[in-house]
């Protein structure tokens, strides 16, 4: 099967569009990710029930995509790794204790700047 050359202009950003969607959709088929979601919808109600200004929320946005982009890399980096090295390997197992690694950073700097605004909603509510 021959591979197409990248099309361009406009349709080239059609195209990716599409990529991205597709790579949501696989995304979302990884319990960690639909598990980050509910995290995240969670997340977003705690900070309307705290009433959240403009700058938490973009915050909190921002954050919580890089969260779902690092899952995203993290989901990547496994299935190349599972193609490469199908049986066990020490490489393969590195590469994807490294990648969960990043995840749970990303995990730890919401849930800090999550507790931030909490904190900071609460001791001005005293």
């Amino acid at each position: 099967m021959a591979v197409e050359p990248p099309r361009k202009g406009l349709w080239h950003m059609v195209d990716a569009t599409r990529y991205s969607r597709d790579g949501l959709r696989r995304l979302l088929r990884e319990t960690a990710a639909r598990q980050e979601v509910a995290g995240g919808l969670v997340a977003a109600a705690g900070l309307l029930w705290l009433g959240a200004g403009l700058w938490q929320w973009l915050g909190f946005v921002v954050l919580f995509c890089a969260l779902l982009a690092v899952e995203a890399l993290n989901t990547a980096i496994e299935v190349l790794a599972d193609h490469v090295s199908p049986g066990w390997s020490e490489a393969a197992k590195q590469a994807k204790d490294l990648g969960s690694l990043a995840v749970g950073l990303m995990i730890l700097a919401n849930i800090a700047y999550l507790g931030s605004i909490a904190a900071l909603a609460l001791t001005q509510g005293e």
